[in-house]
């Protein structure tokens, strides 16, 4: 089973962030940052309030059980089109959907899966997925006589 530093690491890892630029969001130091993925220390609310906030899995963090997409609430949306927000927490800019774009139920399950995979997973995932659209878009191309 794995730990709260050991869940926490590889949400900043999935979002794509160090762990001084992770700190900052959190609104701590570096090194209290690198206690809490060693399990030396463990997070206060206020940090994990505003890594919530940064789009991190906090109940998975918690509890290691990936939190439900809400049923009417999941929004994607590409980095055109976020809005950025003031984190009240650490007075950090914040980027934040729109909401312009809705999941359907197919979506969410995608997504649901892809965040229960381990990185193999993830990897294989994303590769089929890139496959799949190119081949999609060379289709269209030749129909459209492009």
């Amino acid at each position: 089973m794995s730990t709260i530093g050991e869940r926490l690491r590889e949400e900043r890892e999935r979002k794509g962030m160090n762990q001084s630029s992770f700190a900052e969001v959190g609104g701590v130091q570096k090194r209290a940052q690198i206690n809490y993925e060693k399990d030396e220390r463990h997070p206060d609310a206020a940090y994990l309030a505003a890594i919530a906030a940064a789009g991190v899995d906090v109940l998975y963090v918690l509890t290691g059980q990936r939190a439900p997409l809400a049923t009417d609430q999941a929004y994607v949306a590409p980095s055109q089109h976020m809005t950025e927000k003031i984190n009240p927490v650490t007075h950090s800019v914040v980027a934040e959907p729109l909401g312009e774009y809705r999941l359907n139920q197919r979506e969410k399950a995608l997504i649901e899966n892809y965040r229960g995979s381990d990185e193999e997973g993830r990897r294989a995932m994303e590769s089929t997925a890139s496959a799949l659209a190119h081949k999609d878009r060379a289709k269209e191309k030749r129909q459209g006589g492009e």
